[in-house]
């Protein structure tokens, strides 16, 4: 069995019973550590300022109800494949260092969707702390 379906295995047998009330996890902190979420909204990581709609092609984005992103240049098959409401476990894999205490980007995530056992790693936003 590979690490990804066993992995999968695991979570959802502890996330079998959870109603889709159940309360939102407080986002990973600390290297290493994960959380239970749902998808909350699964989107192109660029819209249209005039028109509001998305662009298509510009990449991919993927809010969690736990407040945790994930932003990529390129389109992400694990992400377009996921639908708001499937549950996800997040592990915080990569603190940037060196950065200013006023800004908290460029932390990077595996987030694994639990109903496609798919996974992804990206950072919670397009640049680094510091950067633009």
């Amino acid at each position: 069995m590979t690490r990804l379906r066993l992995l999968g295995t695991i979570a959802l047998g502890s996330v079998g019973g959870m109603a889709s009330s159940a309360p939102v996890a407080r986002p990973p902190a600390t290297f290493g550590a994960c959380a239970f979420t749902t998808v909350k909204a699964v989107e192109q990581r660029l819209e249209d300022g005039a028109t509001g709609r998305p662009v298509p092609n510009s990449g991919s984005q993927v809010e969690l109800a736990d407040g945790v992103m994930g932003v990529s240049y390129d389109q992400v098959p694990a992400i377009a494949g996921s639908r708001r409401g499937d549950h996800a476990m997040v592990c915080l894999v990569d603190i940037p260092r060196h950065c200013p205490r006023s800004d908290g980007r460029g932390r990077w995530y595996t987030t694994t969707n639990l109903r496609t056992l798919e996974s992804w790693t990206l950072p919670d936003a397009e640049h680094q702390c510091g950067g633009a």
